[in-house]
């Protein structure tokens, strides 16, 4: 069973041969060094990095990637060596990021040589950092064991070894990045083109690197699309020129400016080239699935799974938040052509009445005419190239929808009726779906992943009632029956007892919509009522907050209460801020700013009007959790091109068993689990 893990825990190895794979998203230096029982690094010998990527017992990537497999035969290794620390770096000098912030947070995942993961660590809270040490492999009498690390250097490769003790730590860093600039390390030959029928039907114009391809600085040489020695990835034109980062994981915080997103053109007898240029689609292995030879003259038919991962549940991670991409730049280049079309029919119009002799009269008419059949003109081309685009997505959600694993799945798909508790977590979960208004029709699954990193805030406020038909009290039901699907949804896709759920609902106003909860028996304890009960539960999950927080701070994670419950906490918080006092808004702010660190998670249902009360106080709280709404609201941003999406919760079908059948395999679990 994998272990997912938080930055200061350790876990034991039971494989002394295995292989620590890195997925960045943008191209990333990947080395390690070895360290003594002191954990000094004693020589340039003891650090592995692209330029020297071989040592005794391990070997690292030859190359800066977006993808990385370092292997290791811990058994090997030299007797002096006590530590091996895994580093990751920014390249300098190509023209891409300078500070981890500025890019997805890396995910690690140490794995034995069959691919079967045995721990996993997502690297977030990076901000200016440069290079990192993700996960140190450590020799504990006489056993190896693995601890997320995670600690960041803003000096970049020559201050991180330095604080390992290398006395020559700025002059290898500048032979590592010169190395990786001028594209003097060794690289693996790039895998074999795709034949055409297996390629994709709006395959990018650019081709972002895999792992271990060569990757080197810009320069002037090399034609727009392709990467060559001498040209930085990071200044691949996109579609049509329009220069755009890549973002081969999606949650990166690169935001071009909407306005500079140029509209696509038709290509001669072919259909349009809008993907979004990071998005791959040359998965490493196992290979993706191919999609069916497509007849002369039409485009390749969508297949799931088409994209990059290193199982098929990441690859349609990475190709629904694929879909998410293209449709939001398709988007964005129909609303800068209209507002192109907009702009220029307004400067005709004024170069128009600027002169009095065509402001009356047939040849004035005339002339604003023209204006008008240019703006209509240049409107339909774009509304035709969107909705070629649009046919094109909606066609591939068709494909990828049905076969979506049940942490991805909406509430109405088989895959719910044949639900068996899982033997690991899912990398991510479904919270509901995202749509424009240019896009009516389709909808995009919203997945964030997991371990959830921030609470939820279910508005039942007046705010969401715009645009409905719902009264206020419709709508606190729907905002506790969307909270209840939540958390029903991550009790089913984790393993048996790694997940439990917690309730407070003070004044007994939400018992009719925790009855699925409450009548399986799936719940931690019945629903806490009243000032006693609202203080005893907060207490609990305080106090454990602290103690595994001391635990981690002082390595002895080992060392925790043996009756502390170790599994994914949930505490969902009903009709707040009624029934609380300001010691229980205090403890809230706590587990909500300290809680996601040590797998303690909140999800609130409120009304942010009626939280006004508390003034600044609860600001804080507001802001550090997510808000979505039970009812169909465009609440929601992203950070690529600020669309204000309309978001809409995933919800149980009415008059539908699923939940109370999948509640059921849920409680049935956890009793054997329990024996």
């Amino acid at each position: 069973m994998t272990a997912e893990l938080v930055r200061g825990q350790n876990h034991p190895l039971s494989h002394v041969r295995l292989e620590v794979r890195v997925s960045a998203g943008k191209p990333i230096v990947a080395g390690a060094t070895l360290g003594d029982e002191q954990g000094r690094v004693r020589g340039v010998e003891w650090v592995a990095h692209p330029g020297a990527p071989t040592l005794p017992g391990l070997e690292v990537s030859k190359q800066a990637a977006a993808d990385h497999r370092l292997a290791f035969d811990l058994d090997a290794l030299p007797p002096t060596v006590h530590r091996v620390s895994v580093l990751l770096a920014l390249p300098t000098g190509v023209g891409g990021p300078v500070r981890f912030g500025a890019v997805a947070a890396p995910f690690a995942a140490v794995t034995g040589l069959d691919g079967s993961e045995v721990v996993t660590y997502t690297l977030t809270g990076l901000d200016a950092e440069s290079a990192v040490v993700a996960l140190e492999l450590y020799r504990r009498q006489g056993a190896w064991k693995v601890r997320a690390v995670g600690q960041g250097y803003a000096g970049g490769l020559a201050e991180l070894l330095t604080d390992q003790g290398l006395p020559e730590a700025r002059q290898l860093a500048g032979t590592i990045n010169e190395a990786v600039a001028q594209g003097l390390a060794r690289s693996v030959a790039a895998p074999p083109p795709r034949t055409p029928e297996a390629d994709r039907s709006r395959q990018a114009a650019t081709s972002a690197p895999g792992p271990d391809q060569p990757y080197a600085g810009p320069g002037p040489q090399g034609t727009p699309g392709t990467v060559t020695p001498q040209q930085s990835p990071y200044d691949l034109p996109g579609p049509q020129g329009t220069t755009a980062p890549l973002s081969g994981r999606p949650g990166g915080s690169a935001q071009p400016d909407p306005s500079a997103v140029a509209q696509p053109q038709p290509t001669a007898g072919g259909t349009i080239n809008y993907s979004h240029p990071g998005r791959q689609t040359a998965a490493p292995p196992p290979p993706p699935p191919t999609a069916p030879p497509a007849q002369p003259g039409q485009p390749a038919l969508p297949v799931a799974g088409d994209a990059t991962g290193w199982s098929m549940e990441e690859r349609l991670y990475n190709q629904v938040w694929g879909m998410f991409e293209d449709l939001a730049r398709t988007v964005a280049a129909y609303r800068s052509a209209v507002d192109f079309a907009d702009s220029r029919m307004e400067k005709e119009l004024d170069h128009i009445l600027s002169d009095p002799r065509s402001r009356i009269g047939g040849e004035g008419d005339a002339a604003r005419e023209a204006a008008r059949a240019k703006h209509a003109h240049l409107v339909d081309q774009a509304r035709a190239v969107l909705d070629r685009d649009l046919a094109q997505l909606t066609a591939e959600v068709e494909v990828v929808e049905p076969a979506l694993p049940m942490a991805y799945a909406s509430w109405d798909n088989p895959v719910w009726h044949g639900y068996r508790a899982p033997m690991e977590i899912p990398m991510a979960l479904r919270l509901g779906d995202l749509r424009l208004p240019e896009s009516e029709n389709l909808s995009i699954p919203m997945l964030v992943r997991l371990p959830l990193e921030r609470g939820l805030w279910i508005d039942s406020g007046r705010a969401s009632l715009e645009g409905t038909l719902a009264d206020s009290d419709q709508v606190r039901r729907l905002a506790m029956d969307t909270a209840v699907a939540h958390a029903a949804r991550l009790l089913a896709v984790y393993p048996a007892g790694e997940f439990t759920v917690h309730v407070i609902d003070p004044a007994g106003a939400g018992a009719s919509s925790l009855a699925p909860l409450t009548r399986s028996g799936v719940l931690g304890s019945p629903p806490a009522a009243g000032a006693a009960g609202v203080s005893d539960v907060l207490t609990r999950l305080t106090q454990r907050v602290d103690l595994v927080q001391m635990a981690l701070r002082g390595g002895a994670a080992d060392s925790l209460p043996p009756g502390l419950d170790t599994a994914e906490q949930l505490l969902i918080v009903n009709d707040f801020p009624h029934g609380f006092d300001d010691r229980a808004v205090t403890q809230l702010r706590y587990l909500a700013d300290e809680g996601p660190a040590v797998g303690v998670h909140l999800m609130m249902v409120a009304d942010r009007e009626d939280a006004a009360a508390y003034g600044p106080l609860l600001d804080a709280l507001w802001r550090s959790l997510l808000r979505i709404t039970p009812v169909p609201d465009d609440n929601l941003a992203d950070p690529w091109v600020g669309h204000a999406w309309t978001y809409e919760p995933s919800l149980v079908p009415a008059n539908s068993q699923v939940l109370q059948q999948v509640l059921a395999q849920v409680a049935a679990a956890r009793r054997s689990w329990n024996r």
